[in-house]
């Protein structure tokens, strides 16, 4: 019998959606799940169990429609699905250009909002991987774990003195940020030795959006 979530389905409001976002509670799919709260976005919500690629409240196998296997996962209403939480975020940015959480295509605004998201899928979410993962040689945590924190001190240099990475305003990287930041935690790292970190990561969590986005999750 298929499991039962409170997260299957899950409406932001009554009306039709036109999106579905597939996310695995805590995981980098939070990232898109907050900028589209942050954008007033109307979504529906499919948990997916990453290691037995089972969709929560189906007997469908997430494989069936995301060859892939992983998460996020964007379906429009149109049949059309995109992937990759980087481009998910700035679609959503796009489609919501009010929400300033994407600055405007042609700035250099744009340009340093890219470089945020492509520097924290690489050095940092990727940087994870060998902590994670058990099946990486023992040496390799270690290391993995060294580079991150070099990692994090830049990330704690570039917050000083700003509310968020961009500056005052809340932006689709600073969604991104937030979600590998509080893997720190998991791995053994310290965020308290980068004030700025432990500043900036209360600062996103009181967000309003932010807060509905982890408790539909249940991460709080």
């Amino acid at each position: 019998m298929p499991r039962k979530s409170c997260l299957n389905s899950n409406r932001t409001n009554k009306k039709e959606t036109e999106m579905k976002l597939y996310f695995s509670p805590g995981a980098c799919s939070l990232s898109p799940h907050i900028v589209l709260r942050e954008a007033g976005a109307d979504f529906d919500l499919q948990q997916v169990d990453t290691r037995s690629k089972e969709m929560v409240g189906s007997d469908s196998l997430f494989t069936d429609i995301n060859p892939k296997g992983s998460v996020p996962f964007l379906q429009l209403d149109d049949g059309e699905v995109i992937t990759e939480g980087a481009v998910i975020v700035q679609y959503i940015g796009d489609k919501n250009p009010e929400s300033g959480l994407i600055p405007p295509a042609g700035s250099m605004e744009r340009i340093r909002g890219q470089e945020w998201l492509s520097f924290i899928g690489s050095d940092l979410h990727k940087g994870f991987g060998p902590i994670f993962n058990p099946k990486y040689m023992p040496e390799a945590a270690p290391v993995a774990k060294g580079l991150l924190e070099i990692r994090l001190a830049y990330v704690a240099g570039e917050l000083e003195g700003k509310d968020y990475l961009m500056g005052d305003k809340f932006t689709a990287p600073d969604a991104y940020l937030f979600t590998i930041l509080n893997w720190a935690k998991k791995v053994g790292i310290d965020l308290d030795q980068w004030p700025d970190i432990p500043a900036y990561m209360a600062r996103v969590a009181g967000r309003p959006a932010v807060q509905e986005t982890l408790k539909a999750e249940g991460l709080i």
